[in-house]
């Protein structure tokens, strides 16, 4: 007897295996509410695109789904949150009954693309945790208590372009930054994961516009990273508090990074000592912090407050991987010049 048929009061009963479609998956999710972007951030699955229509989202936006996912939108589709709100963990993770206030959160959530929308009063703007591969593109972030972008928990290989970033820093001018990249060593017991570190290497910060208005640095670099650039950005330096040693355009704890092609301005409002600065922590485990990093063909106007274009710190601490100061990089209305350091040619 055939496996397929069988002969009962004599009838055959032919039986069919039958294929039944699994349902198509929509490779591009439109959203037009908040309660709909919620649940495509939740939902997400690799290779898809969430669309976002014009309007404003508000609310609690997160998601801890792998990619490649993209989001997109024009400017004019605002996400706000609101919060924070419910108990804080010790340390941030996404957690039932707690708002983090941050406006777009990526956590364990690797290489999303962000395109084109507009960020705005929320806690934080866009966080990145655990979260390498990450491309924020032409996005608008502004009006955010905290900082407007960052990069954390060893969130490597990720880039920022073509954005632009202004009013940070509207509760704690201090914790205002434009861009973060990586954590202060203090945070390492929260948001180090790679050998104790945060290891937020090989960013790219290019072609974006920061400021006015950022509270604290418009990029703070942080200790044990390594291998970024900074290419191509403008820095306007109008309203730089001062707080929390908050003084330049860049503040650069990491080691190897790239930072050329840059214009920066500044002029009042602000407290503003000089234009790019380096920093040397120390940490544990130890790392060579604020060492073998090279400056090239940037514009700095210092407005006449501002002392050096580029001011490099603890020069013995950085004789094996000696900062490097190029002689295309200009500086106009300095009260002491370009640099503190021996200028190398090119």
């Amino acid at each position: 007897m055939s496996p397929r048929s069988a002969v009962f009061l004599g009838v055959t009963v032919i039986s069919a295996t039958l294929a039944v479609a699994a349902p198509a998956r929509a490779d591009v999710v439109d959203v037009t509410t908040a309660a709909q972007l919620r649940a495509a951030l939740a939902g997400a699955v690799p290779g898809q695109t969430i669309r976002l229509a014009p309007g404003t989202y508000r609310g609690s936006f997160v998601t801890t789904k792998p990619g490649p996912v993209t989001l997109s939108g024009p400017a004019d589709a605002v996400l706000i949150n609101d919060g924070p709100a419910g108990a804080a963990p010790a340390c941030p993770a996404p957690t039932a009954g707690w708002d983090s206030g941050y406006g777009l959160w990526l956590a364990n959530a690797p290489s999303w693309t962000l395109r084109g929308f507009t960020v705005q009063e929320s806690k934080k703007g866009i966080v990145a945790d655990n979260s390498p591969h990450t491309t924020i593109d032409g996005v608008t972030v502004h009006h955010v208590d905290e900082e407007a972008v960052h990069f954390r928990r060893s969130s490597a290989d990720s880039v920022l372009k073509n954005s632009t970033i202004s009013y940070t820093g509207l509760v704690q001018p201090g914790y205002g930054e434009g861009v973060y990249l990586g954590s202060a060593g203090s945070n390492w017991g929260c948001h180090g994961n790679s050998g104790g570190a945060d290891r937020g290497d090989r960013i790219q910060v290019l072609d974006n516009h920061i400021g006015p208005f950022i509270a604290a640095e418009p990029i703070d670099v942080k200790e044990g990273t390594a291998g970024g650039v900074i290419r191509g950005n403008t820095f306007d330096g109008r309203g730089v508090t001062g707080q929390n040693s908050a003084d330049s355009w860049i503040d650069v704890k990491g080691t190897g990074y790239t930072i050329e092609g840059n214009t920066g301005t500044f002029a009042p409002p602000g407290t503003f000592a000089n234009g790019y600065e380096t920093h040397n922590p120390s940490t544990s485990p130890a790392f060579a912090n604020g060492c073998g990093n090279v400056w090239r063909a940037n514009k700095s106007d210092l407005g006449g407050v501002g002392a050096y274009a580029i001011k490099i710190s603890s020069v013995s601490k950085c004789a094996a991987n000696p900062n490097v100061v190029h002689a295309s990089n200009t500086v106009t209305n300095a009260r002491s010049g370009l640099t503190n350091i021996p200028v190398t040619a090119g």
